[in-house]
C-alpha cells in the first residue's frame, strides 16, 4: 500500500449537487400545488419565510436543509458560468 499520495475529497461539488437536488424537490412541489415556484423560491431567499414554501412532499423542511445566502451564492454562481 502505497501511503505517499494524497486523497482528496470535493465537499463543494457535493454541496452543489444537494443544492440542486433540493431545489428540483422543492419546485416540484410547488408546481404540483399549483403555485409560480419562481416567485415563491425568490420570496423565500429574500424574506427567510418559510410560508412562501408549500409543506406539500415535506418541501418546506427540505428546503431548509440549505442555508439561504448559500442557495443564493450558487444561483448568483450559476447565472454567470462559474458553476462547477
Amino acid at each position: 500500500m502505497n501511503l505517499d499520495k494524497t486523497m482528496s475529497f470535493n465537499i463543494e461539488r457535493d454541496k452543489n449537487i444537494k443544492a440542486r437536488e433540493i431545489l428540483k424537490q422543492v419546485y416540484q412541489a410547488l408546481m404540483e400545488k399549483g403555485y409560480n415556484p419562481i416567485n415563491q423560491i425568490v420570496g423565500y431567499i429574500l424574506s427567510g419565510d418559510p410560508t412562501y414554501i408549500t409543506s406539500y412532499n415535506d418541501a418546506r423542511n427540505i428546503i431548509r436543509q440549505i442555508e439561504r445566502d448559500e442557495l443564493l451564492e450558487k444561483m448568483v454562481k450559476n447565472y454567470i458560468g462559474l458553476d462547477d
